[in-house]
């Protein structure tokens, strides 16, 4: 379930990022079933098993579906990739693939930080093909508090785990930790510092006391 509703939300914010860039229709295919599928089928590379993409006609009707919203969603919005729907989708997504990837980690054996990796690549790994795939750098590089909302989840997931907690309460709290943080980080601004601005904050003290 967690997956499915994954495909669907990623799909339709690649397509969208695809349509806000004027790619035709084969690219805005590419992008949103890249946008859905790379991260995941990272994932299952990692956990040593074929794709599920390769192994589910279903898996690629649901991204296509994705692609179908995005591109009637894009008709009838003037900017539909800051639109709340859009931004909704997103942390939908990354939510869903962060419980999905820890689910299949912890299914598999991993460790705690197999756990939170996993999920993380399954997360955030869509959305940096998808920027490859747009000729930019990938925005979970940069300043935005995005692929972090997945290390939180994924952390969660393993930590309810750990303590006895059943898979169905450790998935819950890891989406309910994932959207929640990744909601208050896009109403708030939130982002991870730069060196630069890490360094700033180290120098600004010296100076003040004259070192």
């Amino acid at each position: 379930m967690m997956n499915a509703i994954g495909l669907v939300a990623f799909a339709l914010v690649g397509s969208v990022k695809a349509i806000r860039e004027r790619f035709d229709l084969l690219g805005i295919v590419v992008v949103g079933l890249a946008t859905a599928f790379a991260g995941g089928a990272t994932r299952d590379v990692l956990v040593n098993r074929v794709p599920l993409v390769l192994r589910s006609p279903g898996e690629i009707a649901l991204g296509l579906f994705g692609v179908s919203l995005a591109i009637g969603v894009s008709a009838v919005l003037e900017s539909p990739d800051d639109h709340p729907v859009t931004l909704v989708s997103d942390a939908i997504g990354l939510a869903a693939f962060a419980t999905a990837g820890s689910i299949v980690a912890a299914d598999a054996g991993l460790s705690s930080f197999g756990i939170v990796a996993v999920a993380t690549i399954n997360a955030a790994g869509g959305g940096a093909c998808a920027d490859i795939l747009l000729d930019r750098p990938p925005f979970i590089l940069l300043t935005d508090f995005y692929a972090s909302c997945a290390v939180l989840g994924g952390g969660v997931f393993w930590t309810v785990t750990a303590v006895g907690g059943a898979e169905s309460v450790a998935a819950a709290l890891c989406a309910a930790a994932t959207v929640g943080t990744r909601s208050a980080a896009v109403i708030y601004g939130w982002e991870l510092p730069t060196a630069q601005r890490v360094g700033q904050a180290l120098v600004w003290p010296r100076k003040e006391r004259g070192q």
